[in-house]
């Protein structure tokens, strides 16, 4: 399946100096795709046209170059020179001043942010390889110069074989938004409920260990960056994590990979071990969980990729303890213990449709908010009302 962690990379450690964004798999390059008519709708309710700006950044699949989209919808590479007398290269596209706007997006691997009230400050530096690089904003970090920005993302790979999208929480939740892709089919995604984001910040006050991930009313910080910056437990999932490895060092588990495979693990002493050549598990941390990385890390494989995943999102849903048959497909499972995560549970709980990017393993039995289409015509991103 082709999804967010196959053409989205290095999301995770988006609060370092330079996140790898969309790192496109080595394949045979295909033709170009064609670019594709994007509007931009202001639904907020708080922010007229002349308040909001949109950026659209991401790495050109040709070059493998970071790059940004300009206001006439082309694709340039980003440069150190791109950075203004403050240090920042002001890549911002402003809206229409009035109604909805329209932009071309080309063929590439990004996001397209929104800020709200003020602009964000994105700065190109040089990475790890020498070559020019874009430092993106990590706002849940109170020390990121776009901390005291309202903003958010959605995140998307256009190729010669379709379109490839999604809405996303697994940094933070902040600015309500959703996607129509139009082509073979006509899709929306990322939808929330009518007063969806007043109850967000509200549920996630109701559990003590999350409360502290609200940063005001600015944004609601994943629990994974919140445990990192002192905000969440460190030790939350461990009796959990204990009561799994228990459990299936006397029982075994099933995964299905989704084309007809299964694997099968049992636990033995500090591995959770798999037939089927899948790489053994070592007993994950509760950061582990929270970003399904480390001990949960899922290579592009096809082998313990999967069961990384099944993995992954199992401890987060905690449903590991409840079925020993992985994944499961059952929404009114997921999220039933004490000990889960409360985080990406509010978000499934006020998305019209049930479906949200949680964590990044929530595409797994297809729960996350994520569209494709194989023949697109258009695309609409909203800011919705809240």
């Amino acid at each position: 399946m082709f999804n967010r962690r196959s053409f989205l990379g290095g999301l995770a450690a988006a609060s370092v100096a330079v996140p790898v964004l969309g790192s496109v798999p080595a394949l045979a390059r295909p033709r170009p795709a064609a670019a594709l008519p994007l509007t931009i709708v202001n639904d907020t309710g708080h922010f007229d046209n002349t308040s909001i700006w949109c950026y659209v950044v991401g790495v050109n699949p040709d070059t493998g170059e970071q790059s940004r989209v300009t206001p006439d919808g082309q694709l340039k590479p980003v440069s150190p020179s791109d950075n203004g007398s403050d240090g920042f290269a002001d890549y911002a596209i402003d809206l229409a001043g009035s109604g909805d706007t329209q932009l071309q997006l080309p063929a590439m691997s990004g996001r397209i942010y929104f800020a709200l009230g003020d602009k964000l400050k994105f700065k190109v530096v040089s990475g790890g390889d020498g070559k020019p690089a874009l430092q993106y904003p990590a706002g849940w970090v109170p020390d990121d110069p776009s901390h005291g920005v309202l903003h958010d993302c959605v995140e998307f790979t256009l190729k010669s074989d379709g379109m490839y999208c999604n809405t996303t929480m697994v940094d933070m939740f902040s600015v309500p938004l959703s996607i129509r892709l139009q082509g073979s089919q006509d899709q929306t995604t990322g939808k929330l409920a009518p007063g969806a984001r007043d109850a967000i910040f509200r549920g996630i006050g109701e559990k003590s260990e999350f409360a502290k991930l609200r940063q005001e009313d600015l944004r609601v910080v994943a629990p994974g960056h919140g445990l990192d910056l002192g905000l969440f437990p460190k030790d939350y999932y461990d009796s959990h994590i204990d009561a799994v490895w228990k459990k299936y060092a006397g029982e075994r588990l099933t995964v299905q990979a989704g084309d007809g495979r299964t694997f099968t693990g049992q636990v033995s002493g500090d591995q959770f071990a798999f037939d089927g050549g899948v790489k053994p598990f070592s007993r994950p941390s509760t950061r582990d969980v929270l970003f399904c990385d480390g001990a949960l890390a899922a290579p592009n494989d096809g082998v313990t990729g999967p069961v990384a995943a099944a993995l992954g999102a199992g401890f987060n849903r905690s449903v590991l303890l409840r079925a020993t048959e992985q994944p499961s497909d059952d929404p009114k499972s997921f999220y039933q213990e004490d000990i889960t995560n409360h985080y990406a549970k509010v978000m499934h709980a006020n998305a019209e449709d049930g479906k949200a990017y949680g964590f990044a393993f929530d595409d797994v039995a297809g729960f996350a908010s994520y569209i494709q289409d194989g023949a697109p015509k258009s695309i609409t991103v909203t800011l919705t009302r809240w």
